[in-house]
């Protein structure tokens, strides 16, 4: 089975708010029977293989994972942030450490997405209001170029 049919999915629904669901054992062992054992659920702790050379925002991790090996590694740390404004630091950060990119869309009430890369990395980053949960800055890491965000109507 290819991997990356199963990792592409996987990283947009973890990316989409899916995550609470991988706390339930059931769904983690569907998964890791389906990535083949290459999934890395590293609860609140960042896996030990994410990539040194992406730099995240301090704050409480709420959630980590890492699916796949090699080529097809993807991870997803979710990180809280004081408020929406955070992509200015977050932005900042990133083209320190030598990527690419910027936040295009930028939400009402703070908050935004950002796609960046260093030509090993891409990085697709959300800051987002997690309702009860607070602030909170996604970060989607594969090797390669970040994903493009989708067109919204009217682009």
């Amino acid at each position: 089975m290819n991997r990356r049919l199963i990792a592409l999915p996987l990283a947009a629904a973890l990316l989409l708010g899916a995550t609470p669901a991988l706390a339930g054992c059931s769904f983690q062992s569907v998964v890791k029977d389906v990535s083949g054992g290459n999934l890395d659920v590293g609860g609140t702790a960042v896996p030990s293989d994410f990539p040194k050379e992406v730099p995240l925002a301090s704050g409480d991790v709420v959630f980590a994972a890492g699916l796949g090996s090699g080529g097809d590694k993807v991870w997803n740390v979710t990180v809280k942030v004081p408020d929406g404004e955070a992509y200015t630091s977050i932005e900042k950060q990133l083209t320190d450490a030598g990527f690419e990119g910027q936040f295009g869309a930028r939400g009402p009430n703070g908050g935004g997405t950002g796609t960046f890369s260093n030509g090993t990395y891409g990085v697709l980053v959300v800051v987002t209001d997690a309702g009860d949960n607070g602030w909170v800055a996604n970060y989607s890491v594969s090797k390669g170029k970040a994903p493009s965000p989708t067109p919204t109507a009217g682009s």
